[in-house]
């Protein structure tokens, strides 16, 4: 047992580099996200759950997501890094060397197959927050929000595992506007803890309902506290 969980640890880890982590908190935190936006808010953190498997669920309307995410839910704040699922023409080039080296890991949306899964419970059975967005892409438009088969599916794959009813915390991200300029102020709010109740399909399916009107409801407030601090400027 106890070399099946080195083995784990040394496969999650394994492309890792230690000192990069703090450069990026450093550049994207403390730089990037104050110099753009006038302010960020941070909502419902007592949600966030700061040690076990955890799967977060934001919505994604913009690039800035994946750097207030962090900001919210980062080492800073819970004590580990946000590990980012995002798909492999992300992981190309340059930007994939950087966004493995910080433990994102990669997905074939056109072809998923199961080994980005499987990655995906050895995060969880390692206790990482595992980040997942579950619309699938960077929805603009203002479309409603629909979540995708992957994050039910893995979390039903975790229970089977026997590693439980991760907990599943909707997020909520909003922003003053569609696409956020410069001296705009930015919001994001957790939602209620959600656990799969059951297993099968049913079970995943309902989950899947439970995550997306927690990712609406999230979003709202996000949104109300934007016009809110806005109509206090």
């Amino acid at each position: 047992m106890a070399a099946s969980r080195l083995a784990r640890a040394q496969r999650v880890h394994s492309d890792v580099v230690p000192w990069l982590a703090p450069l990026a908190i450093l550049t994207t935190e403390d730089i990037a996200l104050r110099l753009f936006f006038r302010r960020v808010s941070i909502l419902g953190a007592d949600q966030l759950p700061t040690d076990g498997p955890v799967l977060l669920a934001p919505t994604h309307r913009a690039r800035w997501d994946a750097l207030i995410l962090p900001k919210a839910a980062g080492r800073r704040v819970s004590g580990r890094d946000c590990r980012f699922m995002v798909t492999t023409t992300e992981m190309s080039g340059l930007q994939g060397w950087f966004l493995r080296r910080l433990g994102c890991f990669a997905i074939d949306q056109s072809k998923p197959g199961t080994a980005s899964l499987r990655y995906a419970l050895d995060l969880l059975a390692d206790q990482q927050q595992v980040v997942l967005f579950p619309e699938g892409r960077i929805n603009r438009d203002g479309a409603p929000i629909t979540v995708a088969p992957g994050l039910p599916r893995l979390a039903s794959l975790a229970q089977t595992k026997g590693l439980g009813s991760v907990p599943v915390i909707p997020i909520g991200i909003a922003y003053s506007r569609r696409l956020p300029r410069w001296g705009d102020c930015a919001a994001l709010c957790f939602g209620p803890q959600l656990r799969l109740e059951g297993s099968g399909k049913a079970a995943a399916l309902a989950l899947a309902e439970r995550i997306e009107q927690g990712m609406r409801s999230a979003e709202e407030a996000a949104r109300s506290c934007i016009v809110a601090g806005e109509n206090e400027a």
